[in-house]
């Protein structure tokens, strides 16, 4: 196992996942004692959620960055990325902030393409399922919707809870479209099997 910058970056955004999650299991009923108001544990959610997502892009620039790349990293990268997606829309169903049947889509394709990815990089064709375009769009539609949905409260008059459930409803949407690219590149390897 490799241990590097980025790689530390990664299995801290891991250690992060109880972390995040035990947040939302703090006291807050006014009447317990050391209950902890709502809106902080909103707050507390949602700075942890970012810094995981920043720990994300860090770690990839600093592989390039200072060529500290290695096939654990590689592997260890995603798997920390979809364990912390998953984490936080298992609690927002939980939380009734997210309908359960995008949830079931979004963890459901991250699932389904990792498998495709695997296998085809098994069969040597990983650079027809790469990440594309539409993939990076559909991350970045969803990150920004669950941190509206961890916050959950107004900013001004800025509709946070509202805003956020219109992104994750489009984030749904565009899973379903990235999923329907990657099939589609991976169908020629498919129909030979």
């Amino acid at each position: 196992m490799t241990c590097n910058i980025p790689t530390m970056l990664t299995w801290l955004r891991i250690l992060l996942i109880p972390v995040f999650v035990g947040v939302f299991y703090l006291p807050t009923d006014p009447q317990a004692f050391g209950a902890i108001p709502a809106h902080w544990v909103n707050v507390t959610a949602t700075m942890i959620f970012a810094v995981a997502a920043f720990t994300d892009w860090l770690d990839g620039y600093l592989a390039r960055r200072l060529n500290q790349t290695s096939a654990f990293g590689a592997f260890l990268d995603p798997v920390a990325d979809k364990l912390m997606v998953a984490a936080a829309l298992i609690v927002l169903v939980e939380f009734e902030r997210v309908g359960a049947m995008i949830a079931l889509i979004i963890i459901g394709r991250e699932i389904a393409i990792s498998a495709l990815r695997e296998w085809m990089a098994g069969e040597g064709q990983s650079s027809s399922v790469g990440v594309a375009m539409i993939g990076k769009v559909k991350t970045a539609v969803q990150m920004i919707a669950i941190l509206f949905l961890l916050y959950w409260d107004k900013v001004g008059a800025f509709p946070t809870k509202t805003v956020g459930q219109v992104l994750i409803a489009i984030a749904a949407f565009l899973t379903l479209l990235s999923m329907a690219y990657y099939l589609q590149a991976a169908l020629p390897k498919l129909k030979r099997k």
